[in-house]
């Protein structure tokens, strides 16, 4: 019997990967398929091009790169139509993960010489007969593992960072758009065609773990926390140092002076906006006794407008197939459980679409709102302040973002969410902010892109000291006296004795 092929399902045929649209069916892409040896001799290209890359130094990197952003904002709706054929994506959205992309090229290109530049370091008066010196080095090549739910934007968010840090970049897209991981390293390469400085190997699962294994310098993960322990297990074979960003169960909380109408509009684009499928999109929210009423009715009249379907509506297909069966037992423990479909519901899953679904009253350990749902589905409970808010949106492993809607200790309570970033009346605003870093705690992972850290991330600290005069208190030479140890006592009792 010939197997039934579901639409949006990656599949290979005569040695190459074929993506398809999870909406249509349409073909979107016709990748060949690496082997292990085509992925160690792409590493082995980018470890030669290397020494060119990093040699052009900072000035060369970023009119590189500047180049590359320019490009990129001159095609977005070339991009964007792919990623909306490949992934269902609507176009709009497509849009506005294409122009947050194109955001943090820029910002890395125009700051790394500024955050990874040689400076001089103040030394201290026990040595300061040394003057010290700081810079941040490549580490050479970095092997980048895309995900399927924002194709160019994530990726970017490694991949950038990386190449401004003066490291060459093998880019293992996923299986479900590896077309537009190999858009984002052909148009590279109309910028800087001398060297292979970034390029894209494609496969299955198994050639992810092929570039963990095949010697590149740092590898950089965007998935599932199931996955990202594989990649972990991995790279621990050759003490590859490795940079996760996994899932995540974001919470919002929303106390009692919030503006309803903002929290609203907040929780409705941030569970729904890419059919849900978001590593910081909004699953839980737990609104504060006397504001919970009015806020389900606002979040249900704003959700129940929006439109679900393959072209010009508010909601796409969900882009991995097998993804539909975990949102359908998500939804129907939560009812089985005693919670409410306030909106949605069983029903709500029609694939390969799921219509918006908030749930409310759902206990706090069902699967709705333990585990990861990426789907466009939110539950809502009630708390009695926002301090059991706080310990209820702490209580999961997973810690990636939050959001929180309020006045008066609105920003007192961002702080205290167990997470790698927040957002006070507003939410999934950290991701496009190009200052500040991205990333998790616990079982949403560890390490940071964007930002200062996410240079950083990207290159290793060297550090310097050079000789400029005579040690006064010698002690690190076989030449000292009793006499020169003894004074080296009576500094170390003046200065820090008291």
């Amino acid at each position: 019997m010939t197997a039934v092929h579901v639409p949006g399902t990656p599949i290979i045929e005569d040695g190459r990967l074929v993506s398809t649209s999870p909406a249509t069916g349409a073909e979107a892409g016709r990748l060949p398929v690496a082997s292990v040896a085509d992925v160690e001799a792409t590493v082995a290209r980018a470890r030669a091009a290397a020494p060119w890359w990093a040699g052009l130094g900072f000035t060369g990197r970023r009119e590189r790169l500047l180049r590359w952003r320019a490009l990129l904002a001159k095609r977005i709706e070339e991009l964007a139509e792919l990623v909306h054929v490949e992934g269902g994506k609507p176009p709009a959205d497509a849009i506005v993960e294409i122009v947050t992309a194109v955001e943090h090229v820029d910002w890395a290109a125009r700051n790394a010489r500024r955050v990874l530049g040689p400076r001089r370091v103040r030394s201290r008066l026990v040595l300061a007969e040394f003057s010290a010196h700081l810079e941040y080095q490549p580490h050479g090549v970095v092997g980048v593992i895309g995900p399927w739910n924002y194709p160019v934007f994530t990726p970017i968010g490694s991949v950038a960072y990386a190449l401004a840090a003066g490291n060459t970049v093998v880019l293992k897209p996923s299986e479900y758009t590896p077309a537009v991981g190999q858009w984002l390293v052909d148009t590279f390469a109309e910028v800087v065609d001398e060297q292979p400085v970034f390029s894209a190997v494609h496969g299955l699962g198994d050639v992810g773990a092929a570039l963990c294994r095949s010697g590149v310098d740092k590898v950089a993960f965007t998935g599932s926390t199931a996955t990202g322990r594989k990649v972990m297990a991995a790279c621990a074979e050759s003490l590859t140092p490795v940079l996760i960003e996994a899932g995540g169960k974001d919470a919002m909380i929303v106390d009692a002076d919030a503006d309803l109408d903002a929290a609203a509009d907040a929780a409705v684009w941030g569970s729904l906006t890419n059919a849900g499928q978001t590593c910081i999109g909004i699953e839980r929210v737990y609104a504060v006794e006397p504001v919970f009423d009015a806020f389900v009715d606002k979040v249900v009249q704003r959700a129940g407008r929006l439109t679900v379907g393959a072209d010009g509506a508010d909601i796409g297909p969900i882009t991995m197939p097998s993804q539909l069966d975990v949102i359908r037992r998500h939804i129907d423990d939560a009812l089985a459980r005693g919670g409410r479909a306030v909106l949605g519901g069983a029903e709500a899953v029609q694939p390969p679409y799921v219509r918006p679904t908030v749930l409310v009253d759902v206990p706090e350990d069902s699967a709705a709102v333990r585990e990861e749902t990426f789907g466009p589905t939110l539950t809502i409970n009630r708390v009695r302040d926002a301090d059991e808010a706080v310990t209820l949106a702490n209580a999961l492993p997973y810690g990636l973002g939050g959001s929180v809607f309020g006045r008066r200790r609105a920003v007192a309570l961002a702080r205290r969410l167990r997470s790698g970033m927040a957002s006070v009346n507003s939410a999934l605003t950290f991701a496009g902010m190009s200052t500040l870093p991205f990333g998790g705690v616990g079982d949403s992972g560890f390490g940071r892109i964007h930002g200062e850290d996410g240079l950083r991330e990207f290159a290793r600290a060297k550090a310097i000291t050079r000789r400029r005069a005579r040690s006064l208190l010698p002690a690190m030479t076989f030449d000292r006296t009793d006499a020169d140890v003894a004074r080296l006592v009576k500094v170390v009792k003046m200065m820090y004795g008291r």
